[in-house]
This record gives C-alpha cells, structure tokens and sequence, in this order.
C-alpha cells in the first residue's frame, strides 16, 4: 500500500508540476531575446528599471488604498486575461480526464496511519488562515518594521511580496467560493462543498506569485510544496484528484493575473510524449516590461 501511495505522489507531482516546466522554458526563452536584443542594439535603456528583464517592478504604492484597488483591478484582468482561459481550459479538461478515476485514487491514499503523518501538515499550510497569516506578516515587516527608503516611501519587497500574496488569496478564494456553490459537488466524505479544492487554489496562487518574485528556480521547491499541500487532501479524503487539479489551475491563473499584469505574456501548449502516453505542456513567455492592460 505505501508503494502505491507514494507512486500517485510521484504522478500528481508530474501533473501538477507542468507550470514549472514551462516556466522554466520562459526563463531561458526570454534569456535569449534579451541577448539577440542587446546585439543588435548596443545602447542600454536609459532607465535601469524599465530593462527588459524587469517584468515585475516594485509598484509605486502598497498602502490599504492601493491594495483596494489593485484587488479590484485583478478582479476585472482575471476574465480578459487570455492566459485565464488557456490556463483554466486546461485544467478542466485534466480534471474531466481524471473524473472516472477519482474514487479509485482516493481508496489507495487513504488508510495508512503511517502514511498520514506524512501528509498531515499539508491541511495546515494550504489553509486559507495560514496563507492570509504569512502575507499578512510580509506586508507588515515590509510596511512597518523594515525603515523607509530616503523618500519616506514604505514599498519595498517585503511589503511588494506581501501585498502580491494578499491579492492572490483574495481573489482566488472569492473564486473558490463562488465555484463551491455553483457546484455544490459532495465530498468524499458526503458534505458539501468538495469542487474545486480551495487547499490546492491557494497553494498554487502563492506558489505563482513567489515564483514571480524570485525567478524559475524557484518554480519547483514552490510548485513541488503546492503539489504536496492538494495531495495531503486526496489522502485526508476532502477533496477528489479532479478537485485539486482544477483547484491547481485557478490558482495558477489566479497568481500570474496578480503579477502578469506587469508584462505582456504569450501562452504555447503542446503535446510532449512520455513513458505510458501523452502530456500537455504549457509554455509561457513574457515579452516586454510593463504593461498595464495585461493580455
């Protein structure tokens, strides 16, 4: 049984692990363009901030009024983002696929007590309570611990990182809720409301926005860790695979809407054969520094 268990680990870490993928292929992708840019022309940017490379500048304001604001922003990108519906499509049509097999990869998960201990801390880092605790806790070394610059201005990356984590959370849950009940599909347990995983949603909008923050390397620690906190659901027995796959998507889409409306993005998905069929991978690529209107 614990071979088993630890081989459905194994497989939703390939699954739930594609973004990383194609965000490490971003990186090198957009490595290359800033190269053949600056040979053809030699001359830098007169101003260091607006580099190519610089695809998420430190907003001018993170105080209440701009973290409103920016929320709500989010709220209206989400829909017009086409990265949104690549992103979403794709993990409907995965959890569609995963459908008939989710009473089946719960019964391997779940009973093993020695196993469980494994898994347990997962309901805990995935909470909502815990994610709103840790940005909140950013937000308020960065704007209130960490002295201001000579201008007197409090934005910095602490309180960048922590107001980006907010807006990921909020949105994403409004998201998860509204979803929740417009479904209203019963848990494995019988209760209500099991689609999509809010676990898996937050898990993967924070896990996108820190790997925003510091870059492709960290794309499989946070995503690897995202993928650890919807699986602890699988065997806690709360939610079903096609919960937490479309749960890791609307996350997903959820953190690159909160930081991708810093640079305009293009999205490639393509079929990529592996041992025992087929997957889809998903590329993104930034092109350009800031944009405000995003995709």
């Amino acid at each position: 049984m614990r071979t088993k268990q630890l081989r459905v680990f194994a497989v939703l870490a390939f699954i739930l692990g594609i973004p990383a993928t194609g965000r490490a292929q971003e990186s090198t992708t957009e490595a290359s363009n800033v190269v053949l840019s600056q040979a053809v022309t030699p001359a830098p940017p007169a101003d260091p901030s607006q580099a190519p490379g610089d695809v998420h500048p430190t907003p001018t304001h993170t105080g209440f009024a701009a973290l409103a604001h920016s929320t709500w922003d989010d709220f209206k990108a989400f829909p017009r983002r086409k990265s949104t519906w690549v992103i979403l499509g794709v993990g409907a049509g995965a959890a569609a696929l995963a459908h008939p097999a989710d009473d089946n990869v719960n019964a391997r998960l779940v009973g093993s007590k020695a196993v469980s201990r494994l898994w347990a801390p997962g309901k805990y880092i995935g909470a909502a309570y815990t994610q709103a605790a840790v940005s909140v806790g950013l937000y308020t070394i960065g704007r209130y611990v960490v002295p201001p610059a000579a201008d007197g201005s409090r934005t910095n990356k602490w309180s960048h990182m922590g107001f980006d984590l907010l807006r990921a959370q909020l949105v994403s849950q409004a998201f998860v809720q509204g979803t929740k009940y417009a479904f209203r599909r019963d848990r494995p347990t019988g209760e209500c409301c099991s689609f999509p995983s809010g676990h898996a949603t937050t898990a993967f909008a924070a896990a996108s926005v820190i790997e925003r923050h510091f870059g492709y390397r960290m794309s499989v620690p946070t995503m690897l860790v995202a993928t650890y906190v919807a699986t602890s659901r699988l065997h806690d027995n709360r939610h079903f695979l096609s919960d937490v796959i479309f749960g890791a998507a609307l996350g997903t889409a959820t953190g690159w809407t909160v930081v991708g409306r810093h640079g305009r993005s293009s999205y490639a998905l393509r079929p990529v054969p592996v041992p025992g069929g087929v997957a889809l991978e998903l590329t993104h690529v930034d092109r350009g520094a800031s944009h405000p209107g995003g995709m």
